[in-house]
Formats: C-alpha cells, sequence, structure tokens
C-alpha cells in the first residue's frame, strides 16, 4: 500500500496546478494520469488550437498587407505537414516542461487509470509502460480532475473524417475546402474562424439567437458583423435536421431562423455543441460521491471546492458552473484546494473576476457581469459602449470592434467589461483587476493609457463614464 497526503485523480491543468502548489507547500503527493500531463488544454484544446489561429492570424495578415496596404505579397499555399510539426512542437515543449517542473517538486507522477475504493484510497491500473495494480491511500484528501470530452450527438457519430469534434479537427491529415460548424461558442467560432483564414467555405449553424450566447449581447452582434464580413456564412436561431454520409464529405438540412429549409453540403460537419465530464471510469460511488444528472460533480462547499464526502474535492471541468470550464479557472480551483488541503487560508474563486475570451478574428474577451445579468441581478446601471476606430490604433488596424463597460448607476462599481476586435485578449487584463477590486469608473479614468494603442478605448469608456469623455458618443 502506497500513502502521500493527497492524491490528484488527473493531470490537466486543474490537477496538475494542485499538485505542484500542494507540493510546494510541503505536502506528499501523488498524481494519477492515464495519458500524458497536461490533459486537454495542452494536447486537445488551448494549446495547439491557439498555434493554429496565430498560423491563420499570419494568413490573414498577408491578405491584409495585399488588400490594404499595397504590399504585394500573396500565399502560395499552406503547408499542413509543416504547420502541424510547428503546431506539434510548441506543445511537445510544454509538455515536457510541466514534466519537468512536477519532477523538480517531487511529485510523483502515476501512469494508470485511477478508480476509487473508498473516500481516501485509490486502485491504478498501470499503463503499458507503467503495469500492474497498485492501491494508494491519501492522509488528508482525494482530488477529481478527470475533465471532460467534447459532446457528440447520437445521430452523428464522429469518424474522423466527415464527422468530426474539435479534437478531431486538430489532428485532420489535411485542411478541408468547406466546413459547416455546429455548434456558435466559443471553440465552434474559432474553428470558424480558422477555416476560414485557410481558405474555407465555412458555415456557423447555432441554434440560439445568437452566437457566443453567454456573451454580452453587444459582444455576439460585433462578433457576428466580423466573421460575416469574412465571409462566414453565421445561421442563428437554426438546427440541423439531419446529415447524410457522402464519399467525400457531408449533406446535411438545416431549419433556418425563418423556418426555411436549406441544404448544405460540405466536406466535413465539425460538432462543437459543448464538453461533457469525464466521470465513469472513477467509480464515484465507492466514495460516497454522486455525479448530477450532466455528470458535473458538485461541491458541497464551493469555498473549499470539497464534495459532501470530506476530503473529496473537485477542480476543473468536472465542476458545474459557476465554474467556466476554461484552463485559467481551473489553475486557480488548483490553487485553492492545494492550500485548503495543507491547512493555508486561501480565499475562493471569484468566477466573475475570471477574463472569457474567444480566440476567434475578430477576438473577444470579458470579465464580469453583461449588462443584461446585471439588470437581471436588480442593478441600476451606466452603460458605455465606445467603437475601437473612435482611437487612431484602431483605425490603424481597421477591423472594428468595441468596448462596452457596465457600471452601477451614478459612478458606482464597474460590474462588467466587454470587448470585441483584434489583439482584446491581451487587453482584458487590466479590466479583470478593475472588476475583481471592484473599482469605479473615476478609479480608472485617472490613470493614463498610452497612446497609441488600443487600450486608449479602454480608458476612453471609464473617462466618459466618468464624466471627462474626450470623444463623447
Amino acid at each position: 500500500m502506497n500513502t502521500a497526503d493527497v492524491i490528484v485523480i488527473g493531470g490537466g491543468t486543474g490537477g496538475y496546478s494542485t499538485a505542484l502548489r500542494a507540493a510546494a507547500l510541503g505536502l506528499r503527493v501523488v498524481l494519477v494520469e492515464r495519458d500524458k500531463v497536461g490533459g486537454t488544454c495542452l494536447h486537445r484544446g488551448c494549446i495547439p488550437s491557439k498555434a493554429l489561429l496565430h498560423a491563420a492570424e499570419l494568413v490573414d495578415g498577408i491578405a491584409e498587407a495585399r488588400e490594404r496596404w499595397g504590399v504585394k505579397a500573396t500565399v502560395d499555399a499552406v503547408d499542413w505537414p509543416a504547420l502541424v510539426a510547428t503546431r506539434d512542437d510548441i506543445v511537445a515543449r510544454n509538455h515536457r516542461g510541466v514534466e519537468a517542473h512536477l519532477a523538480h517538486a517531487g511529485v510523483r507522477v502515476v501512469r494508470g487509470s485511477a478508480r476509487l475504493t473508498g473516500s481516501r484510497s485509490v486502485r491504478v491500473a498501470g499503463a503499458d509502460a507503467d503495469p500492474g495494480v497498485r492501491e494508494f491511500t491519501a492522509r488528508r484528501g482525494v482530488v477529481l480532475a478527470t475533465g471532460s470530452r467534447p459532446r457528440t450527438l447520437p445521430a452523428l457519430s464522429p469518424d474522423g473524417r466527415r464527422v468530426v469534434t474539435s479534437d478531431d479537427a486538430l489532428f485532420a491529415p489535411a485542411l478541408p475546402a468547406s466546413v459547416l460548424v455546429l455548434g456558435g461558442g466559443a471553440i465552434g467560432v474559432e474553428y470558424a474562424s480558422f477555416h476560414r483564414s485557410m481558405g474555407a467555405r465555412v458555415t456557423l449553424v447555432e441554434a440560439a439567437d445568437r452566437i457566443v450566447p453567454l456573451e454580452d449581447a453587444d459582444v455576439s452582434r460585433h462578433l457576428t458583423r466580423g466573421l460575416k464580413k469574412r465571409g462566414i456564412e453565421v445561421q442563428t436561431g437554426a438546427r440541423l435536421l439531419d446529415a447524410e454520409l457522402l464519399d467525400d464529405g457531408v449533406r446535411t438540412r438545416v431549419r433556418t431562423a425563418r423556418g426555411e429549409v436549406r441544404t448544405v453540403e460540405a466536406e466535413r460537419l465539425l460538432v462543437a455543441v459543448g464538453r461533457v465530464p469525464v466521470t465513469e471510469d472513477l467509480d464515484l460511488a465507492a466514495a460516497g460521491v454522486t455525479a448530477d444528472e450532466r455528470g458535473f460533480v458538485v461541491p458541497a462547499d464551493w469555498n473549499r471546492l470539497e464534495t459532501a464526502v470530506p476530503g473529496v474535492h473537485v477542480v476543473g471541468d468536472l465542476l458545474p458552473p459557476p465554474s467556466l470550464g476554461l484552463a485559467h479557472a481551473s489553475f486557480a480551483e488548483g490553487l485553492l484546494v492545494a492550500e485548503t488541503l495543507a491547512g493555508v487560508a486561501s480565499a475562493p474563486v471569484d468566477y466573475a473576476a475570471v477574463p472569457r475570451v474567444t480566440y476567434s478574428s475578430p477576438q473577444t474577451a470579458s470579465v464580469g457581469l453583461s449588462e443584461a445579468e446585471a439588470r437581471a441581478r436588480g442593478h441600476e446601471v451606466d452603460v458605455n459602449t465606445m467603437p475601437l476606430t473612435a482611437v487612431a490604433k484602431g483605425m490603424v488596424h481597421g477591423q472594428g470592434g468595441m468596448v462596452k463597460v457596465v457600471a452601477e448607476a451614478g459612478g458606482g462599481r464597474v460590474l462588467g467589461v466587454h470587448l470585441v476586435g483584434p489583439h482584446v485578449s491581451e487587453m482584458i487584463a487590466e479590466s479583470q483587476l478593475v472588476v475583481g477590486w471592484d473599482a469605479e469608473p473615476g478609479d480608472v479614468a485617472r490613470h493614463v493609457h498610452a497612446h497609441p494603442t488600443l487600450s486608449e478605448a479602454v480608458g476612453e469608456a471609464f473617462l466618459t463614464l466618468a464624466g471627462r469623455g474626450l470623444h463623447q458618443q
């Protein structure tokens, strides 16, 4: 029998951040991972997809150089194997880095599939490289961090070629000439944006009345405008009725918001309708833990992310809302749980102050409440929307976009900030601090933003709410 202070099941962002922090606090940690440490984010999500999106940004930049700036450049072709090799090198280097951090911290990484045998005990069936079955016990607690997988639809089984998930799309052998993306959340929008940059004909179908439906309505409106300007067909309030597999693609019928039935053919149908928690192999019942009807493990104490079974904690994609299913949120959750298990005081995760980003072109970034959410919670609000083209750097980029600030009426605290446009993923950190520290527009208005920058638009939005705006809208 192997004994540790903490057993972490799952080596993704939530799991390895828990392990690293717990080890730094002097705890003996066993981390069980059946695949590769780094999890979905590193190997099948955040990192490889953003590598592809950076390549797409370069392609778009060449088109802009030619069409807008008179730079006579063209893209002769996209060498997909070379692009993939660069992407995989980035992933591999990050993977080696995570492994090195864990080793340096003294975390024992066990390769295999974990199954709970009690609230403090785990059985691990070893992987090929680490065979055998071993039993582990935890003195202080077990952390569930097994992540999620793409949601699939019963009538649309992925075949890796014509019908694919976001995982499959990353590892496709070639770029398609046409794509129908089913799902207009962040994942669907990012893949629609990438494939359009690579020259594909793209149709984006979303059942809700707007894309990125969890974001502010103005974000959805500006993002839709930007995607359509790039030639992406966006169908909202639409439903996929059926799909017929062809030798070289799919033929689908889509009911539009107007009730019309359209036939859409594409070389690839990319299903991006969300993700589901991975819990089926854990044997939660053996530890007395239950999942809800959606598969999420709901904490009894959100301040400690502890289940109803003392000592069993949960982080990452296993958590239901208000957790966000975002890698950076799971890092914060891992820190909280590790510190809790070590007996160190730790503040709960403030999910309202966690930024949300869609890495499409244009990008979106937001933090805090949308205007509708703020009003629904009973706030009287002041709202200011500032186009990025109100500042010179926004005109230079020429991609449109906006800044929207939602604040309590009469100069009260800032409740939410919402951005659409180029590079806004790099601009949201300022607003994260503004929302997280309950700042008021007047507090922000005292700080000078560099000129000329896109962030001037953020500063100008706060200046206007504080009654000091130079470019009143």
